[in-house]
């Protein structure tokens, strides 16, 4: 299989490197544009110092059965209209979190556009559990 993938791009090079052009430009878009990445540990800290303030955005089940102490669960496809609710907040850094870390790049930006400081948990809620890090239910 090696060798056919091989054989494919000595035999297409343009086609080959324009597909890593756009997957490197595509990356670049994706980590500039949806806000800073926060580890875990980063993410404690501007909770703890009370700079920042994490915001769940998975489903309301999900944040149920575990979520980060203090969260506030406000479902991905309702944050556009309860996007007021943050206005309280907004001397604080929002952090966003989903499940694996896919979706919450699109809502910092989102909220960024608004006015907010936004960053995404890197990895989401996958790597905070990974990191062996408590949730509440």
């Amino acid at each position: 299989m090696v060798a056919h993938l091989i054989e494919f791009a000595t035999n297409h090079y343009l086609l080959v490197g324009i597909f890593v052009v756009l997957l490197a430009l595509l990356i670049a878009y994706q980590m500039q544009g949806g806000g800073r990445s926060l580890s875990t540990g980063e993410l404690t800290a501007l909770v703890n110092r009370d700079t920042g303030i994490v915001i769940d955005l998975r489903p309301s089940k999900d944040f149920a059965a575990g979520h980060i102490v203090g969260a506030v669960n406000i479902p991905q496809d309702k944050l556009a209209a309860r996007i007021g609710e943050l206005e309280k907040h907004k001397a604080k850094t929002i952090i966003l979190v989903d499940a694996m870390g896919q979706t919450a790049g699109t809502h910092a930006r989102e909220l960024m556009k608004s006015g907010y400081t936004a960053a995404k948990l890197s990895g989401g809620i996958s790597s905070w559990k990974a990191d062996n890090l408590p949730l509440v239910k």
